[in-house]
């Protein structure tokens, strides 16, 4: 995994029609408007790919594709842009946003029991590479898990 700096989290990239340069790769697909259908996204690219994946690995993807989607549109200001290919034995899933900011990882739990903070640490174990590429009108992030 990639480290970004400041939080000592690992970190992504992602596909965008509007904020993300064209010049990244990202630009010219439609955007899921909603994080079910960005998980079906997935969930067809994988089918299509031919490799033969067990529901754990299957699973684990939609689980980090929820979550950046997720937190696009909670933290990020919305989402941007989003791609998702397989390459190489791996998925990768790349999500834009307007905030150019990287996500923050909670270092110390509240009192008692918390709601939130629970979906960038798990990105990062599923994932095994992160990444967060800050440009003018936001961020992309990207995440690649192993699908073999």
């Amino acid at each position: 995994m990639t480290q970004a700096p400041g939080d000592g989290a690992p970190r992504g990239r992602a596909q965008t029609p509007v904020d993300v340069p064209a010049a990244m790769g990202l630009a010219g697909s439609e955007l899921p408007s909603t994080v079910a259908e960005a998980r079906e996204t997935v969930a067809a690219l994988l089918e299509k790919s031919g490799l033969p994946l067990d529901d754990r690995t299957v699973t684990d993807a939609l689980m980090v594709t929820s979550e950046l989607v997720t937190n696009a549109i909670r933290h990020g200001g919305g989402l941007t842009g989003f791609h998702a290919d397989v390459h190489d034995g791996g998925l990768s899933v790349s999500v834009a946003d307007r905030n150019p900011a990287p996500p923050v990882t909670q270092t110390s739990p509240a009192a008692g029991f918390r709601i939130g903070g629970y979906g960038w640490p798990l990105v990062h174990s599923l994932a095994d590479r992160v990444t967060v590429t800050p440009h003018g009108a936001g961020k992309v992030i990207t995440a690649t898990l192993p699908l073999a």
